[in-house]
């Protein structure tokens, strides 16, 4: 019997050395683990983005000063055409013609951009995103010598051939706050990595276009109009108008289209192209102390194209 104690001892006291020890590991690891079953990635995310790249601004231009109207005296027979000094000769008949009806040459230019967005990934769709964005579109230059230029029609159906008034230099800068909402293809609830995710994009937004203009007349068929002579010093022979800063505001359309490239599950590398359309972006002439202005031309249809590369941040 005593021997049988003795043989037991040596696994007694072994078994309580392991009861000891496995205690020993639950005081060094005492943090609980558990499991929430009901939880899962839904694909809601906050995004910020920045992004900049290149311009091509377009536009057709189109002449607003409506009150400046030209008088002539023609030969109906000859269809010689001479300026109207307050009487027409016999045999000549009056004829006017509008400096609104000329042609403008069309504005277009190479530019930079520069833009930053917040927004919101969906929850269960994150595929949609909601952004707010600013983009800025640097100074086009629209420099013109002559600026109205070509066949002008005058009343009676004759024309006077190749008509030119004015000269400008004048720039224009956009800056754009918009709402849009894209759509990037993938599959599931969570935006892969390492992979090509293409995405469209539409919006509409807020624009304020300011456009600098100084002009003068070159050729002295301007300086006729007693309309203008507020607008410029005309103390000498040429008819130098005041420089003129004009902001236009416009409802604007915008549209993306691109890729972008997961470096991580929260970090996006964006390769894009954007197109902004505005409708109408006014040029004024203006008097010295800036109390009377006057539509001289305006940017209609104006486009920006833009390539751009950015980086966005998912969390």
């Amino acid at each position: 019997m005593i021997n049988m104690r003795i043989r037991i001892l040596p696994f007694v006291i072994g078994l309580c050395a392991l009861n000891t020890g496995v205690a020993h590991a639950n005081w060094q690891y005492s943090g609980e683990y558990t499991y929430d079953m009901g939880y899962y990635d839904n694909g809601e995310r906050v995004a910020v983005s920045l992004r900049g790249g290149a311009t091509y601004a377009m536009s057709k231009m189109a002449g607003d000063a409506n009150s400046i109207i030209y008088s002539f005296c023609v030969d109906p027979a000859t269809g010689a055409i001479s300026d109207y000094d307050g009487t027409c000769a016999d045999g000549m008949v009056y004829s006017t013609g509008a400096l609104n009806s000329l042609g403008l040459e069309k504005l277009s230019g190479f530019g930079f951009t520069a833009g930053a967005s917040i927004g919101w990934v969906l929850p269960d769709s994150p595929q949609w995103r909601l952004e707010l964005g600013w983009d800025h579109f640097s100074e086009i230059d629209y420099n013109e010598t002559p600026l109205f230029s070509g066949n002008m029609p005058l009343t009676g159906g004759y024309v006077l051939p190749n008509f030119e008034v004015g000269s400008v230099q004048s720039t224009l800068a956009t800056d754009i706050i918009s709402v849009m909402a894209f759509y990037d293809m993938f599959s599931g609830l969570v935006k892969p990595a390492h992979q090509l995710i293409p995405y469209i994009g539409l919006g509409v937004g807020y624009a304020d276009s300011k456009t600098v203009m100084s002009m003068f007349d070159y050729s002295g068929n301007l300086s006729e109009f007693e309309i203008l002579q507020d607008f410029g010093d005309s103390s000498g022979p040429v008819l130098h108008f005041y420089k003129s800063t004009t902001n236009t505001n416009n409802i604007a359309g915008v549209a993306a289209l691109g890729v972008s490239y997961g470096l991580n599950s929260n970090l996006y590398v964006d390769f894009g192209a954007r197109v902004a359309y505005l409708p109408r972006i006014k040029y004024q002439l203006v008097n010295s102390d800036d109390t009377r202005r006057m539509d001289w031309f305006s940017a209609k249809n104006l486009i920006y194209a833009n390539v751009v590369l950015g980086v966005r941040l998912e969390f």
